[in-house]
Parts: structure tokens; sequence; C-alpha cells
């Protein structure tokens, strides 16, 4: 893909740039970590599952990372939203996307 089809916050016509705004324990299993990415608007989110234990190995965990629109949820609450957005502003001032936090 071409560089002249990147945005300035990351997005392709084939991907979306999403912002880490949360951690937490899954509640259906025990050592699982749910990671939850958002677009800057707040108004779509990636939710990605990883093993407590894998957080030990060279897999870093990104600022940010590029995924398939396909892969994307709908936030439907407006405070939620406005949560995810303000998260991701004070994370894009702190980190870069390839940036492990």
């Amino acid at each position: 893909m071409d560089e002249s089809s990147e945005t300035h916050d990351g997005t392709t016509e084939e991907t979306v740039r999403v912002w880490l705004v949360e951690r937490t324990y899954s509640d259906d299993e025990q050592n699982l970590i749910v990671l939850t990415y958002a677009t800057p608007d707040g108004r779509r989110d990636f939710r990605k599952e990883r093993a407590l234990t894998s957080f030990s190995d060279d897999r870093p965990t990104t600022a940010a990372l590029d995924v398939s629109p396909t892969d994307l949820g709908t936030v439907s609450d407006e405070e939620t939203r406005e949560q995810y957005a303000a998260e991701i502003e004070r994370l894009r001032e702190q980190y870069g996307p390839d940036d492990a936090i």
C-alpha cells in the first residue's frame, strides 16, 4: 500500500487506526486480559483478548493498532464514547502508535 493513501491518523482504505483505551480482566475466564481499542472519536471499538502470561513474552502491547473496519464494533453509549475519545487524546500526547505501553 502506498503512503499517499494513509491519512494523518494512520487510517487507510483497508485499515482503521484504533488506540488502547481500556484493560480489564475477563469475566468469563481467569488469566485473560481484554484490551479495548477505539477510534479517535470513540464511536467504534476493537477488543482483543490476551492470556495474562503472554505479557511476559516479546509481544508488546502497543498504543495503537491498525485493524480492518469489519473487525470494529459500535460504541452505542455516548458517555463511553466521550470517555474513549478523551483517553485517546491523552494517550496520543504521550505515545506514538507503535510505542509499547
